[in-house]
C-alpha cells in the first residue's frame, strides 16, 4: 500500500493507483474530460491537472500513479488557474451554441465550464470551416466537427472495444481533428453503427441522426395511422432521463406518454421477440437436426450492428446467420400485413415507428430487403434519446402519468421476450422453447441461466432430449472478432452463437441515455429485465396466446411459406460498403 496526502487528507491506496482514482477513495472529485478507465488514459484534455509538491510542472491525475509520501493539491491557486486556462483553450475550438446542442444539460464540458464560472473566452475562436466541417445528413450517425474536443475517446472505444478502427486523427498541430480513418467518408466505411462512440463522447461531437421532426410530421398527418413499438431494453433505461426509479419507469407509463404524443396504437416489441423465438428457434432445430452445424454454428441475426460487422469483416460466414428478421422488422411486417388486414386498411396507411436502444436499427429499417411488396416493414426508428427529447418537447412528465396497457392484439408478451434486451437473453429464450419442442415439456425457466453474461464471452453446453447443444454468447464486437478467429482456427466449436454488438447487449446500446458520470449501466439495466422476466406469469415464447393465434389464423406454422415471406430475409441480398468478396 502507498500512503499519500490529497488536499490535506491522508489516503492509503494500492501501489499503481492513479492520483485520480486515489482522490475518488477520499471522495475528492477531480474534473476530467478525456479519461475512460482502462480505455483512454492519455491525458489529452489536461483538465485533470493537479499540483504535486516537489514537481515543477503540473501533473495530470488520470495517468500518473501515486508515490509514497506524495502530497497533492487539487484546488490550489495554481491548479485552479491551470484548469481554467485548459478549459478556456478547449472552448476556443468548440462550438459553444449550447441552446441548439443535443447534449445541452448532459454535457461534461458544459458542466465543467459552468462550475468554473467561465462567462467569456479570452482566446480567439477557431472552428473548422467549409469542407472541413461538412458531414452527411443522411447517415444514421452524425459527427459534428465544430463540437469535437479531440479527446480521442471515440478512437479508443472503436479500436480497443469494437476492433473496427473507424476513427482516427487527421491533420497536425492546431488543425488536428478526428475524422473517419483512411481518408474515407462515413457512408463508405465499414462502420457497424453500434453507437458506442456516441455514448462515450463527453460532448455533442457525436450523435444519432435526429428523426424526431419526421415523427412529429407523421403524427400530424391525418392520412396516416401511426403505430409505435417499444423494444425491451428501452424500458430499462428511458426513465433515467426523468429521474425515475427503474421500477417506476414502466411500460404502462411509456404507453401513456406515447399516446399523449399522439400515437394511435402502442405496441410492445416483446411480442415480436416471442415471434422471433418461434422462427429462429425452429430454424436452429432444423439446421441442427439436418446436420448443417457440423462445421459452423448458426449465428443470431437480431442485432443489426453485429450483422453489419459480420458482412464487412467475415462475409464468407453470412450464410451462417439466422434468416429470421429482427423483432423490430418482424413487428413491422406483421403490422403492415395482418394488423392492416384486421383494421381493413391498405398497408401504406400504416406508419410504423420503432423506439429502439440502437443506432444501427435506423440503417436496418432502410435496407431494401426489409420490405414486403415495396412497403418498408418499419417507416421510422427513434432511439431512446430521441423519445426523451420528444417527451420533453411536449412537456410530458412520465412520473405524473397514470399507467396504461399497450394495445392488443400485438401487445401480449412473455418473460422470454423481455430478456431479449440483455446479452444472453435471445439464447436463453430460444433454448427454453427448443427444449419444449424436443421434449414436449417446459423446462425450468431458469435452466439456461448459465448463458447470461456481461461484456465478453460466455460458453455453455446443454443436453436437450439427449442432443448435446454447445452454445456461446458474446457481446462487444472486439470479443466477437476473437470468437470468430477461434472458430476459424478450429480451436472451438459451437452449435448456436448469440452476438450483440454493444457490450452488455441492447441495454448498453448506442441509442440509450448517456451517463454524464461515465457510468456503465448495462449491468443494472439488464438486471431490471431479468427481474421483469421472473415477474411474468408466462415465461415461454411458445405459450404467448397472441403468438399462437397469429400462427393459427394467419401464418400457419413456424417456417411456413407465409412466415418465410413475412418474417425472414436474405442477408446476402445487400452489401456493406467495401465488403470483401
Amino acid at each position: 500500500m502507498v500512503t499519500m496526502t490529497i488536499d490535506g487528507l491522508t489516503v492509503q491506496v494500492p501501489e499503481g493507483t492513479t492520483i485520480l482514482e486515489a482522490a475518488k477513495t477520499a471522495h475528492i472529485r477531480i474534473p476530467h474530460l478525456c479519461y475512460l478507465k482502462g480505455i483512454n488514459e492519455i491525458a489529452a484534455c489536461r483538465v485533470c491537472c493537479v499540483e504535486v509538491e516537489g514537481e515543477r510542472a503540473m501533473v495530470t491525475a488520470c495517468n500518473n500513479p501515486v508515490k509514497e509520501g506524495m502530497v497533492v493539491h487539487t484546488n490550489s491557486p495554481r491548479a485552479r488557474t491551470t484548469r481554467r486556462t485548459n478549459v478556456e483553450l478547449i472552448l476556443s475550438q468548440h462550438d459553444c451554441k449550447c441552446a441548439t446542442c443535443v447534449r445541452s444539460g448532459n454535457c461534461q464540458l458544459q458542466a465543467i465550464a459552468n462550475d468554473l464560472g467561465i462567462l467569456s473566452l479570452p482566446y480567439e475562436s477557431q472552428l473548422p470551416r467549409g469542407l472541413r466541417g461538412a458531414w452527411t445528413t443522411t447517415f444514421p450517425l452524425y459527427h459534428d466537427y465544430n463540437k469535437c474536443i479531440k479527446c480521442m475517446r471515440c478512437i479508443q472505444i472503436c479500436d480497443k472495444v469494437q476492433s473496427l478502427s473507424i476513427w482516427d486523427l487527421a491533420g497536425t498541430g492546431g488543425r488536428t481533428t478526428i475524422d473517419v480513418s483512411d481518408n474515407r467518408v462515413i457512408k463508405d466505411s465499414d462502420c457497424a453503427l453500434c453507437g458506442q462512440c456516441i455514448t462515450h463522447c463527453p460532448v455533442g461531437g457525436l450523435r444519432e441522426r435526429d428523426d424526431t421532426q419526421r415523427a412529429f410530421a407523421a403524427l400530424a398527418d391525418p392520412d396516416k395511422i401511426t403505430v409505435v413499438q417499444v423494444a425491451p431494453a428501452v424500458r430499462a433505461a428511458w426513465g433515467e432521463a426523468f429521474g425515475l426509479k427503474r421500477e417506476e419507469a414502466t411500460m404502462g407509463r411509456m404507453a401513456a406518454a406515447l399516446r399523449r404524443l399522439g400515437f394511435q396504437y402502442v405496441f410492445d416489441t416483446n411480442f415480436a421477440a416471442d415471434l422471433t423465438i418461434m422462427e429462429e428457434g425452429s430454424e436452429f432445430l432444423h439446421r441442427l437436426q439436418a446436420g448443417g452445424l457440423t462445421r459452423w454454428p448458426m449465428f443470431t441475426s437480431c442485432c443489426p450492428g453485429w450483422v453489419r460487422f459480420l458482412k464487412s469483416q467475415y462475409p464468407e460466414l453470412t450464410h451462417q446467420l439466422s434468416s429470421a428478421k429482427s423483432p423490430q422488422q418482424m413487428f413491422g411486417s406483421v403490422a403492415k400485413s395482418w394488423f392492416a388486414q384486421t383494421l381493413g386498411v391498405a398497408p401504406e396507411k400504416i406508419f410504423c415507428v420503432s423506439i429502439m436502444p440502437c443506432v444501427a436499427k435506423k440503417a436496418e429499417s432502410e435496407l431494401p430487403t426489409m420490405a414486403v411488396d415495396g412497403h418498408p416493414d418499419v417507416d421510422l426508428v427513434l432511439t431512446t434519446r430521441e423519445l426523451v427529447r420528444m417527451l420533453r418537447a411536449d412537456k410530458l412528465d412520465p412520473a405524473l402519468l397514470p399507467e396504461e396497457e399497450p394495445d392488443s392484439p400485438l401487445g401480449v408478451h412473455t418473460g422470454a421476450g423481455v430478456i431479449f434486451g440483455a446479452t444472453g437473453g435471445v439464447m436463453e429464450a430460444a433454448l427454453r422453447t427448443a427444449a419444449y419442442v424436443l421434449t414436449g415439456k417446459n423446462p425450468d425457466p431458469d435452466a439456461f441461466a448459465a448463458v447470461r453474461t456481461g461484456p465478453g464471452l460466455r460458453e455453455a453446453a446443454f443436453e436437450l432430449a439427449g442432443i448435446p447443444v454447445r452454445c456461446a454468447v458474446v457481446s462487444g464486437l472486439g470479443s466477437a472478432r476473437k470468437l470468430i478467429e477461434r472458430l476459424k482456427a478450429g480451436k472451438v466449436h459451437y452449435d448456436f452463437v448469440e452476438v450483440m454488438a454493444c457490450p452488455g447487449g441492447c441495454v448498453g446500446g448506442g441509442g440509450q441515455p448517456i451517463s454524464v458520470e461515465d457510468e456503465e449501466l448495462y449491468g443494472v439495466r439488464g438486471q431490471r429485465l431479468y427481474d421483469l422476466d421472473r415477474a411474468e406469469p408466462i415465461r415461454f415464447s411458445h405459450e404467448n396466446p397472441q403468438v399462437q393465434a397469429l400462427y393459427r389464423d394467419f401464418l400457419g406454422a413456424p417456417l411456413s411459406q407465409k412466415a418465410e415471406e413475412l418474417l425472414h430475409t436474405d442477408h446476402k441480398a445487400w452489401e456493406m460498403p467495401g465488403q470483401r468478396q
